[in-house]
């Protein structure tokens, strides 16, 4: 997660090196090796983002790395924009003092730039036994301490009793026919859903079940540790497969030589005529599946292979590949949710009535997610059923349950699992996610310029950013961790996060990894040094003072209007992101103007009527979206934006069932925006 701001760093750094390097005469030996220092540190962040969940050493190194970093952004960004204002207006007659603020300017960064050089030999030098770590760590392919999480999540998942299962009885029946019906060709059966919905679970009760374990008279069920090696994993199914045939291990097995083993389980399996069924546990990747299924032959019998995976791409891969079906697990109904919650915590009772409106509102926020149920269920069959108040505690602070409560671990570990996988470039996308608030669906277009804006998307072949970033979406739906919920009118489809855990989950990182700031009504003031901010409707300001001088991205959510002009009216120079979609605006806010940096405007569904003729100050702009408002012409200084790309100035209106769709007016000349990527409609 802490290589996302050092690469987004470096590349301005480049773009530095590139336009002002040569006017900083003090400090350019100083600025090169500062840009080697990081080049060099980003080599050991990937590493470092798997060791930190357990390694309090790493988490408090990946921190001053990550706020230097901002520090030197920051820096930059400063001398950006002090230029840029500088030389606004400097005509024949200002060129002295344009000077000398230019002189200033450079003074104030070389300043920053020592400073920085400074606080980045103190955390090297302060760490030397960590970067030793870290180069071993980087010879491995994974922690030990997050694969000692994902065992235990494992053990558990396979070791559950079916007295204590809900709703499985149907799932495992048609499993239970794919397997046994059909034809004689090999088959793949993949079990695929987001992390917590019992894959493994109902997987295992299939496999141990006696019509199945009849019709198959070799088996072997393989768990796919994220840091276990081919060769490990070919063994244990060789073994496995050997003892379901009562015959010896094959000599030579001792050299663990992959294609050995490959070619030894394609033999057994090929030459004793025997039908077999191989499960292969939670496949995360390609690769995974790629290592084992040439071992795998089709000895035309009937045999099959079953998959759990959270990637909806490897599930439907590999049963076009080798030919079968694709299981989408769901979460439970209702009255099975309420079944599994009641039969967890009140065991053979029912839910006392005045218990029954807070369960079903915590109940809600599992949204049917097995494992969501069983871990808040774990924390609730300890409270005092006559003492009301602590059951409604729970309700109103589920997020301090989850960060806090040592029984709501081993559904911390599931769901980390999921996002310590990801790419670092997926990392930054998912958390910018949690700054909507829960339950709150976007739209897919809204995300990807955000993500771009916010630089988290790199340049990739001939694609635009946003065709890449589409790309990162598509992942993010395909890994089980947000969903398609809908396409609306305009065919644009919406997303939303996963169920509450996930959304809180990550809303926790967010928060420890100073992401981004959520307030809302479980926040109690103002915190420093923030970089992203989303404001809910229910945080209420104090008389606290608002430090805004860092912040990069603002999101309001609500009808507080005293909220919103407040915060803009703060110092909010260096913002480049500001969402006030439905916000309770009337008139087009005389501040934004100022925020010279700004690179994203939406001010969508609100009643604005107008955009100023002073919008041509903001330089940066790259999206301005004034979509379903009351605008229906733009201003002449709209020509001024060259870096302009999305333009959106337009709403719907429907009379008697009949849609009908307005515009906008502008000048002739708007073809000369050569950036512009989207322009509709005029």
């Amino acid at each position: 997660m802490a290589e996302s701001p050092v690469i987004y760093l470096l590349s301005k750094l480049a773009s530095f090196f590139e336009n002002e390097i040569q006017d900083m005469r003090e400090s350019r030996e100083e600025m090169i090796t500062l840009r080697g220092e990081f080049e060099r540190i980003k080599a050991f962040l990937r590493v470092a983002d798997s060791l930190e969940e357990g390694d309090g050493e790493v988490k408090i190194w990946i921190k001053q790395i990550r706020e230097v970093t901002y520090d030197a952004e920051d820096a930059l960004d400063e001398f950006k924009l002090l230029l840029a204002h500088n030389h606004e207006g400097c005509g024949l007659l200002y060129k002295i003092p344009c000077c000398v603020r230019n002189m200033k300017a450079r003074y104030q960064l070389t300043a920053a730039v020592k400073s920085i050089s400074s606080k980045m030999k103190a955390i090297c030098e302060g760490h030397q036994r960590l970067y030793e770590k870290l180069n071993r760590a980087q010879q491995g392919s994974s922690s030990a301490c997050e694969d000692s999480m994902w065992q235990d999540h494992r053990a558990d998942a396979v070791l559950v009793e079916k007295t204590g299962l809900v709703g499985i009885e149907e799932p495992k029946e048609k499993l239970t026919q794919w397997l046994v019906g059909g034809d004689s060709e090999q088959e793949v059966i993949s079990v695929v859903g987001m992390g917590g919905l019992g894959k493994t679970t109902l997987a295992k009760q299939v496999f141990d079940d006696p019509v199945v374990k009849k019709h198959f008279p070799v088996c072997a069920w393989v768990t796919l540790s994220p840091s276990s090696k081919t060769e490990e994993l070919l063994m244990d199914m060789l073994q496995q497969i050997v003892s379901s045939l009562m015959e010896p291990v094959p000599s030579g097995t001792d050299t663990m030589n992959i294609n050995w083993l490959k070619r030894t389980i394609k033999s057994l399996l090929q030459g004793r005529k025997s039908r077999y069924l191989i499960v292969l546990d939670d496949v995360w990747h390609m690769d995974r599946w790629d290592a084992v299924k040439y071992a795998l032959p089709n000895n035309n019998l009937g045999s099959r292979i079953m998959i759990t995976t959270r990637n909806s791409d490897l599930a439907l891969a590999s049963c076009t590949e080798l030919n079968g079906k694709v299981y989408e697990m769901q979460p439970l109904p209702v009255e099975q949710s309420w079944e599994l919650f009641c039969r967890k915590i009140f065991k053979k009772s029912s839910c006392p009535s005045q218990l029954e409106e807070i369960c079903t509102d915590i109940l809600k926020k599992c949204e049917g997610l097995p494992l969501a149920i069983v871990a808040i269920s774990r924390v609730l069959a300890t409270k005092d059923r006559r003492r009301i108040n602590e059951w409604d505690l729970v309700r109103r602070c589920l997020r301090s349950e989850i960060d806090g409560n040592d029984k709501l671990k081993n559904m911390k570990k599931v769901l980390s699992l999921s996002f310590n996988d990801l790419p670092y470039y997926l990392k930054s996308c998912l958390l910018q996610i949690s700054v909507f608030p829960e339950g709150h669906v976007i739209e897919r277009m809204r995300l990807i310029r955000h993500w771009v804006t916010e630089g988290f998307v790199e340049m990739k072949d001939a694609k635009t950013m946003e065709e890449v970033a589409d790309d990162y979406l598509n992942e993010l739906v395909n890994r089980s961790l947000i969903q398609v919920v809908e396409i609306d009118s305009e065919r644009e489809d919406k997303v939303m996060p996963n169920p509450w855990p996930f959304a809180e989950d990550h809303q926790f990182k967010s928060r420890d990894q100073n992401f981004a700031t959520i307030l809302d009504k479980q926040s109690s003031m103002w915190p420093d040094r923030i970089r992203r901010c989303s404001v809910h409707n229910e945080f209420r300001f104090g008389q606290q003072n608002m430090l805004l001088s860092h912040l990069r991205s603002l999101y309001m959510f609500g009808e507080d209007k005293c909220s919103l002009y407040r915060i803009l009216s703060g110092d909010l120079k260096l913002l480049s992101v500001l969402d006030l979609q439905n916000a309770p605006l009337r008139r087009f806010p005389a501040q934004v103007v100022d925020m010279r940096s700004l690179k994203f405007l939406s001010l969508r569904n609100t009643q604005i009527q107008t955009v100023p003729t002073s919008i041509g100050r903001l330089q940066n702009l790259e999206t301005l979206d004034v979509k379903h408002t009351r605008v229906t012409s733009l201003p002449i200084e709209i020509m001024k934006l060259q870096h302009l790309c999305h333009l959106l100035v337009y709403r719907y209106h429907t009379v008697a069932y009949v849609l009908y769709k307005y515009g906008f007016s502008t000048t002739a000349q708007i073809g000369a925006l050569q950036s512009l990527q989207k322009l509709w409609p005029i």
